[in-house]
């Protein structure tokens, strides 16, 4: 039996990959398979649409090549996992 952070993983190579495949080159995200990515966290961040899709694509695609490949998507990942966290030990200060 996978341990939860295996799950972890695994959930998020799969996510990446159900959307990079829909167009183009199935390895890597464009803008528009980006967008609909995100879209999957509006909930989670309280957002009602994913703003500034291009600054977004901007500060993602370090190489330039217009696309997202998964190592950027790891650092979005990771970067939003950090100030999840840090949210989460303010509130926890609060109480």
């Amino acid at each position: 039996m996978p341990t939860q952070l295996e799950m972890a993983l695994d959930t998020m190579l799969r996510i990446f990959h159900q959307y990079s495949c829909k167009e183009g080159d199935r390895f890597k995200l464009s803008k528009g398979e980006l967008k609909m990515l995100l879209q999957e966290l509006t909930d989670f961040l309280s957002l009602q649409k994913v703003p500034q899709i291009d600054k977004i694509m901007l500060d993602l695609d370090a190489n330039k090549d217009n696309k997202v490949d998964f190592n950027e998507f790891v650092i979005m990942v990771a970067a939003l996992t950090v100030a999840c966290n840090h949210y989460f030990v303010e509130q926890l200060k609060k109480k």
